[in-house]
């Protein structure tokens, strides 16, 4: 076997062929001709003696050789990486690309300002944020899309870190005109007679709220449950359209509170206060770039302890 032609380009190639089990749709996301890639692939079975996709029309399908191959061809792109991101963290530089995950309340109401700070310290860096429910966050750091997540609630997952990050309050939120419009709080009975927009299944927000609603005696088939939105967003723009109410973060609502449109009323004698986490693979080590970002979003973290 001839290794002298296992660069990491040829071996960038590979792997999206092999995750995209095409040629041309490899070709189109790395902005090369389909018979270069061929040319790549082809060079790549000549120099290790066996073929690596059988070709079934417009699909391709990785032979046993190719499994092997994308194996180990994964973990020498991320070791290049590492070492490139370790050299210029030692020669006092901070550059190369961070993805990260969230869910919907970091990523969208937290993370971008922090970010944005990071990145005035390290303007060279590149961040991509990925931002889906908990359970998505969770799939894409196991799956390796991801280095790093924030989500708002815990998953048992003996791979996975769960550290602290912070904590928000969870509120009944009604659309102005609504009978409640004038009052404070309300009695955990009175939810179960309300038509209520909720998150959908998989989502923090939603997690966070049924686990505090069942300790309060109130399960989720109790409640009149009209519709499940796939964002923040959709719920909030529901809500406002009178077509139910909700219970959302205080975060998402800040603006709509200030400008009349949404009003957050509380619980009475009950705190839906949910954690905030910062997850990562127990075994996984940090490159030196996302070992600076938790160690910055750490030292956040201490600013909002009491």
């Amino acid at each position: 076997m001839d290794t002298s032609t296992l660069d990491t380009h040829k071996l960038k190639i590979l792997l999206k062929v092999y995750e995209l089990k095409s040629f041309s749709k490899a070709a189109k996301q790395m902005y090369l001709t389909q018979p270069t890639i061929s040319q790549h692939i082809q060079a790549l079975e000549v120099s290790i003696g066996a073929k690596l996709f059988d070709r079934f029309g417009k699909e391709v399908r990785p032979t046993r050789a190719g499994d092997i191959l994308y194996r180990y061809a994964k973990q020498i792109i991320s070791l290049t990486g590492e070492a490139k991101d370790s050299l210029e963290h030692f020669l006092g530089k901070k550059s190369g690309r961070l993805v990260l995950g969230a869910s919907t309340i970091p990523g969208e109401y937290i993370l971008p300002t922090l970010l944005g700070n990071f990145k005035q310290h390290y303007p060279a860096i590149k961040l991509t944020l990925r931002i889906a429910d908990t359970e998505g966050v969770v799939d894409d750091l196991i799956n390796n899309k991801t280095e790093m997540g924030i989500v708002g609630a815990k998953i048992r997952n003996p791979r996975l870190q769960f550290s602290r990050f912070f904590d928000e309050e969870l509120v009944v939120v009604v659309p102005r005109g609504h009978r409640w419009w004038n009052r404070s709080s309300v009695d955990v009975p009175e939810l179960a007679a309300e038509q209520f927009i909720m998150r959908e299944p998989g989502s923090g927000t939603r997690t966070s709220m049924e686990k505090s609603l069942h300790a309060m005696g109130l399960s989720p088939e109790q409640m009149n449950i009209i519709a499940e939105m796939g964002s923040t967003t959709a719920v909030k723009q529901a809500v406002k359209a009178q077509l139910g109410i909700s219970i959302m973060s205080e975060l998402a609502i800040a603006d709509e509170i200030q400008q009349k449109t949404l009003k957050k009323i509380s619980i009475k004698n009950t705190n839906l206060q949910r954690t905030f986490y910062i997850i990562r693979e127990k075994k996984r080590t940090l490159s030196p770039l996302c070992k600076a970002l938790l160690d910055f979003l750490t030292e956040y973290k201490e600013t909002l302890s009491p």
